[in-house]
């Protein structure tokens, strides 16, 4: 390994990572905490990162401020500063960003959540003059096409800045197929950090073989093996540096090469490379997101051709005119005579494949039948392993993505496990009390007009909404209460 000196400046690292939340329309994420603990550990190895690192899990909000302003105080210029963030990040109505705490309500972002706004100001009053900001959050499904929420998080607006580099990425909630049930998978990397620790543990994110791995570096690689692995979440970077910031050094690398020696592109696994994953959208009712549902799904796929294995069929065979002997009437003066139809070479290629017609892949349509669970909320993607197209080279196939995608309701408006709805009664009702029937998705209840009800009032049908993802119960159904004369 070359061992050479970082610089003359601490490298510090802080690794927040929230997945449980106290409010119930945040949804638990199941790879913060080992995300958090992967990341750590190649950080903080002397033989990779060399960083002091210091974890904070499920904290509230105010705790994990503190150590973010003490994090970033009392530091020198020459230091190196590495910010990790792996939670939910929510937006407020004028599109200000927030990274939520594990006592966080959505609605108050202001006063329970941690204000982008907040970790940039202690950012331009840190002397360090080099942070790498590493986010893992979820917006919503922002940055994911197709996925519920504002895809227009200004990230660069709200963290950039002069000597800092930030490298975003975005979860959302899976599933998995196993065996013949759909279940929570149980703690695993994210796609953005999983790749990047590995990276950064391998040395593979050493992309021209100088035995460093720099942020530009980092995020190359960590955008071309999400790429290449057919992951729809695409990473994005903002760099104001003044040079290269090395993050690690690569494990296993040679001697530095000289700057003319070609650069050193990434392993690749004697393994064939997997086949592409697939993405189908279904579009579900209310009803059936929180019932659950089996439904039957059409795949669109390419295999390979089962009859000439992917070569096309255009194989190597002895020449039909001539037997093979390459002889033949030819041109005059050609002793002996070339044959025409192989020009001498006594052999040519077959015809190809009947089935493919030569492309040695077939596209294929095919109805999967899928369980839905109940309580999947829309932005979910549900993974079917091995259920994408084929390799082309003897890997293991794609998997396939099914995006929920949650149709709007006349009545209910969905947030989180709970169901919202307006309803309208008489002043009558409202001073004196009474009940009215609500038609719920159970059928028909009751609810109980309390005397003296005001306008703007919220009430509570406790165990009518949608289950709760992971958990036993169910949400509620909350009734916004509007008065006629």
């Amino acid at each position: 390994m070359t061992d050479f000196a970082f610089g003359p400046g601490r490298r510090d690292a802080l690794l927040i990572a929230t997945g449980a939340y106290d409010d119930r329309t945040l949804s638990t994420l199941r790879s913060p905490g080992q995300d958090c603990a992967s990341l750590a550990g190649v950080l903080a190895d002397p033989g990779i990162g060399g960083f002091r690192t210091e974890q904070l899990k499920d904290a509230q909000a105010h705790q994990v401020m503190r150590a973010v302003e003490r994090f970033f105080m009392n530091r020198s210029r020459d230091d190196l500063l590495l910010l990790h963030i792996s939670c939910h990040g929510i937006k407020d109505d004028d599109g200000h960003l927030y990274f939520a705490a594990r006592d966080t309500d959505r609605d108050l972002p202001a006063s329970t959540a941690v204000p982008a706004a907040f970790l940039r100001e202690r950012m331009e009053r840190c002397r360090a003059r080099t942070v790498v900001v590493l986010l893992d959050c979820c917006y919503s499904g922002a940055f994911l096409p197709g996925a519920k929420g504002d895809d227009q998080v200004h990230v660069r607006d709200e963290l950039g800045g002069h000597g800092r580099a930030v490298l975003t990425a975005t979860n959302r909630i899976e599933y998995a197929w196993e065996g013949e049930h759909i279940e929570l998978k149980g703690p695993q990397p994210s796609p953005f950090t999983g790749v990047l620790v590995e990276g950064l543990r391998t040395g593979a994110a050493d992309l021209d073989g100088d035995g460093r791995i720099t942020v530009t570096e980092l995020y190359e690689y960590v955008y071309e093996t999400l790429h290449r692995a057919g992951v729809r979440q695409r990473p994005q970077m903002w760099v104001d540096l003044e040079y290269q910031v090395t993050v690690a050094q690569a494990v296993g690398a040679p001697e530095p090469v000289e700057p003319e020696a070609p650069l050193t592109q990434p392993t690749v696994s004697p393994r064939g490379q997997k086949g592409r994953d697939v993405f189908v959208r279904l579009e579900l009712t209310l009803v059936e997101t929180t019932r659950g549902a089996v439904k039957g799904v059409a795949v669109e796929r390419r295999i390979l051709c089962s009859t000439c294995h992917g070569l096309g069929g255009r194989t190597v065979e002895e020449c039909g005119s001539c037997h093979g002997s390459g002889s033949g009437r030819g041109n005059l003066g050609q002793h002996p005579p070339n044959c025409l139809a192989c020009d001498g070479t006594g052999w040519g290629l077959g015809p190809p494949c009947s089935e493919c017609a030569g492309n040695g892949w077939l596209d294929t349509v095919s109805t999967l039948t899928v369980e839905i669970p109940a309580g999947v909320e829309s932005g979910t993607h549900i993974q079917l392993a091995d259920e994408g197209d084929d390799s082309a080279d003897g890997g293991p196939p794609g998997d396939l993505y099914i995006d929920v995608v949650e149709l709007p309701h006349p009545v209910y408006q969905r947030v989180g496990d709970d169901l919202h709805r307006s309803l309208t009664i008489p002043a009558v009702t409202a001073r004196a009390g009474g009940t009215v029937e609500l038609k719920t998705l159970d059928g028909r209840r009751t609810l109980r007009i309390a005397p003296g009800t005001h306008e703007g009032q919220t009430l509570l049908l406790p165990g009518f909404g949608a289950p709760r993802s992971g958990a036993f119960g169910r949400g509620d159904i909350v009734v916004h209460v509007a008065i006629r004369d």
